[in-house]
């Protein structure tokens, strides 16, 4: 087993400050790792699939219309 030099000494300092050997540090590690809960799947965005567009009698082309349709006068 290969592991990064730094990592390795980071896990080696760990583990002496917990009073562990490395095995035992690793070994605990490993087993927090494989049963943590696994990731939650991504939740389905609804999209909206009515139709578009401004309601009838609305009059985009300007902004008293627009106003009127937001009830702001």
């Amino acid at each position: 087993m290969n592991i990064d030099d730094a990592l390795l000494g980071r896990a080696k300092t760990q583990a002496r400050a917990r009073g562990l050997t490395l095995g035992a540090f690793v070994e605990e590690a490993l087993q927090e790792k494989l049963t943590a809960a696994p990731r939650q799947r991504r939740v389905p965005v609804p999209v909206f699939t009515g139709g578009t567009g401004l309601v009838p009698g609305v009059d985009a082309t300007s902004n008293r219309g627009l106003y009127e349709a937001l009830g702001e006068e």
